[in-house]
């Protein structure tokens, strides 16, 4: 929830400075690069210490971070912009390291065999806070800045707090001083497993190219002219579509022909984005963004036990992290690609072209990845891997 009204938050503020796309990308852009360049040190820290420990240093981080924000709300000058993305350098920072903690944690408790209905649980719960958490955050912005921020920063600290009733997990099997060998690892790995390899490339150049959502500022305030409230409509719409799908997949899990349905998937994301960009409606354009949500929780649960079951749990924090910078990768400089296409050829242009780019993506995964396009199950590593 606190992510959620953040981020709507963030955005807003971004962009009622100048009202120019190109920052939105540009807050985007600084979020990536500390995952981009932390990764192989957040996965060895994700590998090597209590993953609950760092989780809830970043909530805190989140804390300092929402309340640094208020003083900067209103603000219309190139400096408080700057402020801004400097603020944001350090949410990326703290996520980079987040990430692979937290990905970690769910398949270091659960059961091989009961983790496709519980991830699908999991995203389920999420998705359902996913669904008010951007409207919520839309009605805190237009009651106040300090409102909204001083929410996210209560919330995270109930995170911090919380993070520690997880009960014990196992204990690093190492605690010697890593090496640079033991931060390559993850890649080694990934480059034998062309099927986990593909599965996370796909979802990297996919939302890229496919990411709408980082121009909804932009749709609510210009193009469909809804005002702050509707602008977190369209953000909670992406969660409804995506809470419906992950409660079907709680209850009937995909565990065969996952290559060719994450496939499909991805490519209905791209139709999902060409008919956000054509619409003028709002409630045709939330349609829209459901759907889009939907096809992507479909690819995301896929990806995610491709990476999860098929991965040993002393190399899951440094495979996850490489992960992590494609899934940030993906959304980060997707948000930067949009935001710099819109001020160049107008954010309709961008969300179309982005759309269509997004199917050719698809289509060019099937040669480039035949293990992955031909996928039936999802298998364990072996112990010879492990």
């Amino acid at each position: 929830m606190a992510e959620q009204i953040q981020s709507v938050a963030i955005a807003w503020q971004i962009y009622q400075v100048a009202h120019r796309p190109f920052d939105l990308g540009l807050a985007g852009l600084v979020v990536f690069v500390p995952t981009l360049l932390l990764a192989p040190a957040a996965g060895v820290a994700g590998d090597r210490f209590d993953r609950r420990a760092i989780v809830a240093a970043a909530a805190l981080v989140e804390v300092a971070i929402s309340l640094a924000l208020i003083p900067l709300a209103g603000g219309h000058t190139n400096a408080v912009l700057a402020a801004d993305l400097g603020i944001l350098t350090l949410a990326g920072i703290a996520r980079a390291f987040a990430f692979p903690a937290q990905s970690a944690l769910v398949p270091s408790i659960v059961p091989p065999e009961l983790y496709l209905c519980a991830s699908a649980a999991s995203s389920a719960l999420f998705s359902l806070v996913r669904i008010g958490g951007p409207a919520l955050g839309g009605a805190l912005v237009a009651a106040g800045a300090a409102i909204a921020y001083g929410t996210v920063a209560v919330l995270a600290l109930l995170v911090a707090a919380a993070i520690a009733t997880i009960p014990l997990l196992k204990r690093p099997a190492r605690n010697d001083l890593p090496t640079l060998r033991d931060a390559l690892e993850g890649f080694r790995f990934l480059r034998a497993r062309p099927v986990i390899g593909g599965a996370i490339t796909l979802d990297l150049f996919a939302v890229f190219f496919g990411g709408a959502t980082a121009l909804l500022p932009v749709y609510a305030a210009s193009i469909l002219r809804v005002g702050p409230f509707g602008y977190g409509v369209l953000r909670s719409a992406v969660s409804v579509g995506g809470t419906i799908c992950a409660a079907l997949l709680a209850r009937r899990p995909i565990a065969r022909h996952v290559g060719p349905r994450l496939l499909w998937s991805v490519a209905i994301f791209g139709g999902a984005t060409v008919l956000f960009g054509v619409s003028r409606s709002l409630w045709l354009s939330a349609l829209a963004l459901a759907i889009l949500g939907a096809s992507d929780m479909v690819s995301m649960r896929i990806r995610d036990a491709l990476v999860a079951l098929g991965t040993p749990d002393e190399l899951r924090g440094r495979v996850t992290a490489i992960e992590g910078v494609f899934i940030v990768a993906s959304n980060e400089l997707g948000e930067f690609e949009s935001g710099t296409l819109a001020a160049f050829a107008g954010p309709v242009a961008a969300v179309i072209a982005g759309g269509i780019a997004t199917i050719v993506v698809v289509v060019l995964w099937t040669r480039l990845f035949p293990q992955l396009a031909r996928a039936d199950e999802i298998s364990p590593p072996s112990t010879e891997t492990a």
